[in-house]
């Protein structure tokens, strides 16, 4: 029997799929995106009820105006020293990722992944954290190890997969890991740092210490099962956790609608969860700094925690791999409303009188020297289509405080056969 004879008075059921605004061809135009003026979000106390943040995830905290001046409460009053630092960090990152993007397509290495229009998130957040305060991170989170010091040598050299790897080649390129940086093992697969971070930060609390955790995903990250679990724990027991999702308006190829930015912004699940929330431009330094300060602050005192929401765009490819203009115009990440982040700051750092051209220049080129360099002696210990077979033995380590006996022997046998 047809459709139409089994239920004749009902209509046919269709499911909507989300498409993009724009397809490769398309010009982009961004005038529908409602962009809030700056420093028209209020900041509530630290230690407000949750429901006092629930306004806020449909709004947009943002501090630089449109003349590069700080503006508003959640102007977080930065010391130009600070201002500078982050301000370093952000072009030493920027300048990495070209260096090694280079590399890749030079064959020293079989992959990588550009924070490029994502600069201003992991080295505000850092500069907002204790140093002694763990994160979660994704692959665009490379920002917080510059922050924190970590040697450029030895992000290359797991980069390049070569003798000087700490990780032993067991990583994917910029998979880093050290505890020491409080920089959590990143995991290929996005959503397990949530629980993670939860789990962590809960175990920090049971212990009575004083550390809290950030966990870090994607918008596309939302949509799995672990970004669930991590919320209904995290507002449970209230941890002192900070969970990060950065909205860079596309997972791989798929826009960021098929994981709901359409029905809604994705701050606005905190509700839900009964947890503060807050949406964040992204691509403002110091908006950035001040809401992960703000709720860093709301954890350590006990007060809960927090989802933020951080608009972006991810202006290069999901990563070497990746070619957007397949599915994207490729005019799409200039036309985006909030900007370069890196200029943004340098401007407002202009305005203050605590920047200028020349200075900026000669950090350009200090840094870019001082990339070179890192790569250079990284280089020395050789890239990946120089490895072969020696040290293969070590892949039977670091699993078992004892090595089974079946283990050995396969270890044993491998040995010998590259005799």
């Amino acid at each position: 029997m047809a459709r139409s004879e089994r239920r004749p008075n009902r209509p046919a059921l269709a499911l909507h799929v989300p498409e993009p605004p724009y397809r490769p061809g398309d010009t982009p135009d961004y005038s529908n995106l409602e962009i809030p003026e700056a420093g028209s979000a209020p900041r509530p106390d630290v230690a407000c009820d949750d429901s006092e943040t629930h306004p806020l995830v449909n709004h947009l905290v943002r501090v630089l105006d449109d003349d590069h001046k700080a503006v508003g409460p959640w102007d977080p009053k930065l010391d130009p020293e600070v201002l500078r630092k982050i301000y370093r960090d952000m072009v030493t990152v920027r300048i990495f990722d070209d260096r090694m993007y280079r590399a890749q397509r030079q064959g020293k290495t079989s992959f990588y992944m550009k924070c490029t229009g994502e600069e201003a998130i992991a080295t505000a957040a850092a500069a907002a954290m204790d140093a002694e305060d763990i994160h979660f991170p994704t692959y665009r989170q490379q920002g917080l190890l510059v922050a924190r010091g970590y040697p450029l040598v030895k992000m290359m050299c797991q980069i390049y997969s070569n003798s000087g790897d700490h990780m032993k080649g067991r990583q994917l390129p910029i998979m880093y890991s050290d505890k020491e940086k409080g920089f959590f093992s990143i995991s290929g697969n996005l959503g397990t740092q949530f629980p993670q971070a939860v789990g962590w930060a809960m175990a920090s609390a049971i212990k009575g210490d004083s550390r809290i955790a950030m966990g870090w995903i994607g918008d596309g990250a939302t949509a799995e099962g672990d970004f669930h679990a991590a919320m209904t724990f995290a507002s449970v027991y209230q941890a002192p956790v900070i969970l990060a999702t950065v909205n860079n308006q596309w997972a791989i190829s798929s826009f960021s609608g098929i994981a709901g930015a359409e029905q809604a912004t994705f701050a606005s699940r905190a509700i839900g969860y009964g947890m503060a929330g807050l949406r964040v431009d992204g691509n403002d330094a110091l908006a950035v700094y001040a809401a992960v300060r703000w709720a860093s602050e709301r954890a350590r005192s006990n007060n809960g925690p927090t989802m933020i929401e951080f608009f972006t765009y991810r202006a290069e490819g999901h990563s070497t791999s990746d070619d957007p203009t397949g599915y994207r115009p490729k005019e799409e990440s200039e036309a985006w409303p909030l900007g370069d982040p890196i200029e943004r700051l340098k401007a407002h750092m202009i305005g203050l009188g605590e920047w200028d051209e020349e200075r900026d220049s000669a950090l350009h080129e200090e840094l870019s020297a001082e990339v070179r360099k890192s790569q250079k002696e990284a280089e020395k210990l050789g890239v990946l289509s120089d490895q072969g077979d020696e040290n293969k033995e070590s892949m039977f380590e670091d699993v078992y405080a004892e090595m089974p006996w079946h283990i050995a022997e396969q270890r044993d046998a491998a040995l010998k056969e590259g005799e």
